[in-house]
């Protein structure tokens, strides 16, 4: 679209539901991007990293456990120098839940210097959701996959004002190598409880490509990861392996939703720049599960392990 004008639209055909995930009207002149429709919400950098190009097959327990999801709203970014990024919004409901009375608000702060040949990446964000007059929230997470409908920590539904959150990223690509670490920290304006519970999530990865590879990073968040020899060019594609701990606390202030900590390995075959296949494996340990064991316990381990092959285009 001329003019500085541009659009993204995209639709989600997962299961047996068609969703709308992206419907995006934006304005671009010089530094500003301004923004009207459906669109993340600038919470973490692992729930705007793109599922297509994720060190793992699902993100970080947190980011679903604490209800990211797109909204619709209006918003702005605004490049403040070349390495510092300010993004702000304020957003309602999911299109899917329309209309409905929440309203948040969003900001989000990246510096993106290089040093040398290493691109580093320093954030941090600020949310606030009003959450509606007695509406109710609830926090659980599934085992690393989300293809079981299982879930092992769950807070169940909580009377609420409000929510506010805060976040910290940091991440590093340095030839091969790269790291990852974020957390955030979610409080409940709670009336029936004489102190509102903060719950916590985060997790701290480090990965190394086994060829001569590296990741992507554009605009604040992870890019697309290019072979360097891509088969059908007499290459192997790249080979990316990625270990990371998970840990999402759901205890606090008399509320007992469980804690879960993840030791998770990930291999990402990529052999061009449009396919890949992943193999996770997750070890989840939980303290105070919901669901206890047949012996009654409610500290246990389980195992799960899942492999995608994806393309896209």
């Amino acid at each position: 679209i001329p003019g500085g004008f541009g659009y993204k639209f995209e639709i989600d055909f997962a299961g047996s539901d068609i969703s709308v995930t992206d419907a995006i009207i934006s304005y671009e002149d010089g530094p500003l991007k301004l923004s009207v429709g459906q669109m993340n919400n600038f919470q973490s950098l692992e729930e705007l990293n793109s599922s297509r190009w994720s060190s793992f097959m699902e993100r970080a327990a947190f980011t679903d456990a604490f209800g990211f999801d797109r909204r619709v709203g209006v918003a702005a970014e605004v490049d403040v120098t070349d390495d510092i990024m300010l993004q702000a919004g304020v957003f309602t409901d999911n299109m899917s839940d329309l209309p409905g009375d929440r309203w948040s608000g969003d900001v989000r702060l990246v510096a993106s210097p290089k040093v040398g040949d290493a691109q580093l990446h320093l954030g941090g964000s600020l949310h606030y959701t009003d959450v509606g007059e007695g509406d109710t929230v609830r926090y659980r997470q599934r085992p690393l996959v989300h293809f079981t409908s299982q879930r092992f920590i769950n807070t169940g539904s909580m009377g609420a004002r409000s929510e506010t959150g805060f976040g910290l990223e940091a991440a590093a690509i340095a030839g091969r190598f790269h790291a990852a670490a974020e957390g955030y920290w979610q409080t409940v304006d709670m009336p029936a409880l004489a102190s509102d519970p903060t719950f916590f999530g985060g997790y701290a990865e480090a990965g190394v490509f086994l060829t001569d590879d590296s990741r992507g990073y554009k605009g604040g968040k992870f890019d697309r990861t290019k072979p360097q020899r891509p088969v059908g060019e007499g290459g192997f594609g790249s080979l990316q392996f990625t270990l990371r701990y998970d840990h999402l606390d759901l205890n606090d202030a008399g509320i007992l939703g469980g804690r879960q900590a993840g030791y998770l390995a990930s291999l990402i075959w990529k052999p061009t720049d449009y396919t890949a296949l992943l193999v996770n494996y997750g070890r989840l340990q939980y303290e105070d599960a919901v669901l206890p064991a047949a012996n009654g316990d409610t500290s246990y381990g389980v195992d799960a392990f899942g492999v995608r092959a994806q393309i896209d285009f």
